[in-house]
């Protein structure tokens, strides 16, 4: 694992060695807490119970906009510049290269997400939520960006460019997306079958209501496993050519 954590370390400078990921975090903040007052709190009377919910959902979509800016610039930007060569020339192997991305990712993402909470701590002036229900929420977080970071290593992986490796990440998630509203169209049992893939009203919405269960905690994980393993397919089969 010591060459992971040099990749992660490399990455990690990365990201702040220049502006793109302090303006990623201020503007994913920014925005959290735009829709935590105009829409988790609104205007009119809600229970504690349902600021919290609305909050939740809104940040799985910040979320899920951070991760895949920071996956854009993780393989496309090594081939703009060239680095990827060195990449593939040293003894570095593929899957230690992919993890360790997908690892400095992950840490930014996570960062970013844990400094919201000061948002749901602000139900505590006016109301009172379980904080339980608060964990149990931002381990649904957690897991939809660590989801969402593997989908973003792999459209980075299959890009040459920055703006592409957004595009197909952008795709890969709306493709889990859509698998919900799918599954409400297609008789059962394939339409059951179709909605245990979706990214969030299968999954996450359990986390949203304080819910955790191991079955969503399995299925992100598995989303992670194989995105990360298709990615390091696709570095080989690069590597080679």
């Amino acid at each position: 694992m010591g060459n992971v954590a040099i990749i992660a370390r490399r990455e990690l400078a990365g990201y702040f060695r220049t502006p793109s990921g302090y303006l990623i975090a201020a503007a994913t903040l920014l925005v959290q807490g735009l829709l935590f007052n105009t829409r988790a709190v609104g205007s009119g009377a809600k229970y504690s119970v349902h600021v919290l919910q609305d909050f939740l959902r809104d940040s799985s979509g910040t979320t899920t906009v951070a991760a895949v800016l920071l996956t854009m610039r993780l393989f496309a930007e090594e081939r703009q510049s060239g680095t990827l060569t060195l990449l593939f020339t040293s003894p570095l192997r593929e899957w230690e290269v992919v993890v360790g991305k997908f690892a400095s990712a992950l840490t930014v993402l996570a960062v970013l997400v844990l400094a919201s909470l000061y948002l749901p701590a602000l139900i505590f002036v006016n109301g009172k939520v379980s904080l339980g229900h608060i964990a149990g929420g931002y381990l649904g977080l957690l897991l939809v960006g660590a989801a969402t970071i593997a989908l973003g290593v792999l459209g980075s992986a299959l890009s040459r460019s920055q703006l592409m490796a957004g595009v197909v990440s952008a795709v890969l998630i709306f493709v889990l997306f859509l698998a919900w509203a799918l599954s409400r169209v297609v008789d059962p049992p394939l339409g059951t079958v179709i909605s245990h893939f979706s990214l969030y009203e299968k999954h996450f919405f359990p986390f949203m209501r304080g819910i955790v269960q191991l079955s969503d905690i399995v299925y992100y994980g598995s989303v992670v496993y194989l995105a990360l393993l298709a990615s390091t397919r696709v570095i080989q089969s690069q590597r080679w050519q």
